[in-house]
């Protein structure tokens, strides 16, 4: 059943509440409820500049990113730049805390790859969030990746960075497999308490990255392959036509894509 008609079968006025009926037709939530994001059309084609400059030198700031949107022709200021930056989730990668996303009273935890060989499926998984621009809005997706094997276990789209849709991507994945160690960034929405008391029931070492630093490497790989192989080829204008796409792209990247650091095999060769 394609997700256009599951979410046309949702009773909003059922005896059913909208979280039961997405989860007994298995529809993420936030693709019933995506709404184009209010931004004006010029933010809009500045955050989609924005992001293409941003994937290609993760380290420039709110200044560099002014600079260089100046440089292009596009008449903007540091205060603007800082605040579409903060819109998508995204800082300058270089050694210094990040105050934008964290909780400061959620509990941090240590980075504990460092220097670890990785030579096994379900031994470390990794997950991020990214930035999605749509032809009239924008949307966030994160994904579960295992690291050995670049396979993508779970996905989710959202239109906020609230942390409930990384709750159901790791829900998922973990209905699938069982890692040993579970690494992302610092954010507020893996730093929940629900987030990682669902790890710590799980007895999965819980790993967070320092703050400005690309230790996530092979989601951030990931996410160049997606924007430029498919998402900058396409141009959704709703959360069901990214959900169908995203799940096409995902499923012939864990089956068809081969990776030479693999030996030229695919994901789903490696990942079980």
């Amino acid at each position: 059943m394609s997700v256009s008609t599951k979410r046309e079968l949702i009773q909003p006025d059922g005896p059913l509440s909208i979280e039961v009926q997405c989860a007994l037709l298995d529809l993420p939530r936030s693709s019933y409820y995506y709404v184009p994001c209010g931004e004006s059309a010029q933010n809009l084609m500045l955050m989609k500049r924005i992001d293409r400059i941003y994937l290609r030198k993760p380290y420039f700031g709110r200044r560099r990113m002014c600079h260089q949107l100046r440089k292009e022709g596009y008449e903007v200021n540091p205060k603007r730049v800082a605040r579409l930056m903060r819109l998508m989730g995204i800082e300058a990668i270089y050694p210094r805390p990040r105050t934008t996303q964290t909780h400061k009273a959620h509990r941090k935890y240590p980075y504990l790859l460092r220097n670890l060989e990785i030579d096994w499926p379900n031994q470390v998984w990794c997950s991020d969030i990214t930035y999605i621009p749509m032809s009239q809005g924008f949307l966030y997706l994160v994904a579960v990746m295992d690291w050995f094997s670049r396979y993508v276990i779970s996905w989710r789209i959202s239109n906020s960075l609230e942390s409930s849709f990384c709750l159901e991507a790791l829900q998922e994945a973990l209905s699938l497999g069982h890692p040993q160690i579970f690494n992302s960034d610092k954010g507020s929405q893996y730093t929940s308490e629900r987030f990682t008391g669902l790890l710590i029931d799980q007895q999965i070492q819980i790993s967070m990255t320092a703050q400005g630093c690309w230790d996530n490497l092979m989601v951030e790989r990931l996410w160049r392959t997606l924007k430029y192989e498919h998402i900058y080829l396409h141009s959704y204008a709703d959360g069901l036509a990214l959900h169908k796409g995203l799940g096409i792209f995902f499923d012939q990247y864990n089956r068809e894509n081969p990776h030479s650091a693999l030996g030229m095999k695919t994901p789903l060769e490696l990942w079980k």
